[in-house]
């Protein structure tokens, strides 16, 4: 497989670029674009007192950092330069393209500018799990690689250490995508789910995730997940090679499945085993579908099985992601802040045997909670409701599950958790709502779970 050519980024030295947002990704694009001589001027909706608080500030040598106030219009520069959070829609973007004025993006820059082999992923849930795991793999194999993308990493500012012989292994949100115009030489999609329905409609939020492969070349590979419904409709948008994924058994031609117990690849000729189900550490049905798809992935980078087979038995998850806390009043409390969606909170009710104490809140996200009823209903002892939507939660889940109680903190929600707790419970932060309500993100969520959780009376680690 030819790792990406480089070319078709923007120029910039000597250009006016105005960055939109002062988070993780417009740093890096600042910094980026300093380093090869562009004016640049910042532009953020939050406070100074916001961005202290979120540690964000402009890199040195920035003209100038406008902050506190809608973002700032584009006119007079030549080039906008955009933060996945900062959606195509926005105003300031209409106007930029009004004025005939480029846009561009950290995702957008970085698949232009990387010599290396790239493999992109992404899906509405599972997908930093398929990553780090496909790391795991690549680390095992003795593969020079990068991990990066939508788990926080300054993309440009890691160019330096990449080569035409690193493999780049990215996670890719769906609002990275808003403006990409290349696709990963392997792309690979978890599952296409309702979500951020509050962001896109349905269909524009299906078309981004499309968007992973929609420039990809025939000798390019995608990996779909025949499980999902969504994902089998975007087989007839696949360019390059079709490899399929699924938990229900063989799959028609290359990929990764799983059967009598065994998680099993094929690329072109006869199926491999890989791994026994029962040595994998992570629970639940979709962490088992993460490590199919890891599989599938790494089978179609070239990783060997052995690899891979060490990475998935050692791989312990991660962070935020039914990632166990500790005990306390005997019962189990799991951190699941990543699950932001209904959707994905089911996911982690399902991977639970113990009787569940529920934390639900945040900020909602306008998707439906009829199947999260139904599951609390059949899994949950209690449900505590906190947040910006609390009210809608409690409202929504009182039908399900007799004790449901509405508090306004995740300080408050575990205390309240801790009050109703039987011995052999699992206490789980799995809110269903984003933690923008309170949170810049959630792992700070997570990790403010942690603390609370850690201080509560008799609260031990788990070896």
């Amino acid at each position: 497989m030819t790792p990406q050519a480089r070319g078709d980024a923007p120029e910039v030295r000597g250009r006016r670029v105005l960055v939109y947002s002062l988070g993780i990704e417009g740093r890096d694009l600042a910094a980026w674009l300093l380093a090869n001589g562009a004016a640049v001027t910042m532009s953020d909706t939050r406070t100074d007192a916001q961005l202290a608080a979120a540690k964000a500030s402009a890199p040195a040598g920035v003209e100038r950092v406008v902050t506190g106030q809608p973002l700032l219009d584009p006119e007079g520069f030549d080039l906008v330069a955009v933060s996945q959070s900062v959606l195509r829609y926005d105003p300031a973007l209409a106007r930029a393209r009004e004025l005939g004025i480029p846009i561009t993006s950290q995702m957008r820059l970085f698949l232009q500018l990387c010599p290396g082999r790239v493999i992109g992923i992404t899906g509405s849930s599972g997908k930093s799990t398929t990553t780090a795991l496909v790391g795991a793999m690549a680390r095992e194999a003795g593969i020079a690689h990068v991990v990066g993308g939508n788990i926080g990493e300054a993309l440009l500012g890691r160019l330096g250490e990449i080569t035409p012989a690193t493999t780049v292994i990215l996670e890719i949100s769906h609002t990275q995508l808003q403006y990409t115009d290349r696709s990963p030489a392997i792309g690979a999609i978890t599952n296409v789910t309702p979500n951020h329905l509050d962001q896109f409609r349905w269909d524009e939020y299906v078309g981004l995730k499309r968007n992973l492969l929609a420039h990809q070349s025939p000798a390019d590979i995608a990996i779909l997940n025949v499980d999902d419904d969504t994902s089998i409709g975007l087989i007839p948008s696949v360019h390059g090679q079709l490899a399929r994924t699924s938990l229900r058994g063989e799959v028609e031609g290359d990929g990764a499945w799983l059967e009598g117990g065994e998680v099993l690849v094929r690329r072109g000729g006869r199926a491999r085993p890989v791994v026994d189900r029962s040595a994998i550490r992570l629970r639940g049905e979709h962490n088992v579908s993460n490590v199919v798809m890891a599989c599938a992935v790494a089978d179609a980078a070239g990783i060997p099985v052995e690899a891979m087979a060490r990475a998935a038995r050692a791989f312990p998850g991660v962070p935020h992601r039914l990632e166990i806390v500790g005990t306390a009043s005997g019962a189990t409390w799991i951190n699941d802040s990543i699950a932001t969606s209904p959707e994905r909170t089911m996911a982690g009710l399902r991977a639970l045997t113990e009787p569940v104490v529920l934390l639900l809140g945040g900020r909602d996200k306008k998707l439906p909670l009829d199947g999260l009823q139904a599951l609390a209903r059949e899994r949950c002892r209690a449900i505590v409701c906190f947040g910006e939507s609390g009210a809608l939660f409690r409202d929504a889940m009182c039908t399900a599950v007799t004790d449901c109680t509405l508090v306004l903190t995740l300080d408050e929600a575990v205390t309240a958790a801790a009050a109703r707790v039987q011995p052999g419970d699992a206490v789980l932060l799995s809110p269903a709502g984003t933690s923008f309500d309170v949170y810049p993100h959630f792992e700070a969520r997570g990790e403010a779970f942690r603390a609370l959780v850690r201080a509560l009376p008799g609260f031990k680690e788990v070896a």
